[in-house]
């Protein structure tokens, strides 16, 4: 289980795989908030804790089949 205090602002989001998915634009509550210009569509985007596997290397990879929201990098 990875520690949500080391997830800050700028980190690199990924999927299991590595892909770019976004950047961390903030921790809100239980999510984390995406930057928007990362995403296609120019809005902020969530993803649950609870999608994190762990955080290393100045990233956050997500867990096996997380769902990637729409708009956002790897889609």
């Amino acid at each position: 289980m990875f520690e949500k205090l080391r997830i800050h602002e700028h980190m690199e989001v990924t999927t299991a795989n590595g892909e770019h998915v976004g950047t961390v634009d903030e921790v809100k509550d239980d999510q984390i908030k995406l930057t928007r210009s990362d995403s296609s569509d120019g809005a902020h985007h969530f993803i649950a804790f609870d999608n994190v596997e762990r955080v290393a290397d100045n990233r956050v990879y997500l867990k096996q089949g997380t769902p990637v929201p729409m708009g956002v990098g790897a889609n």
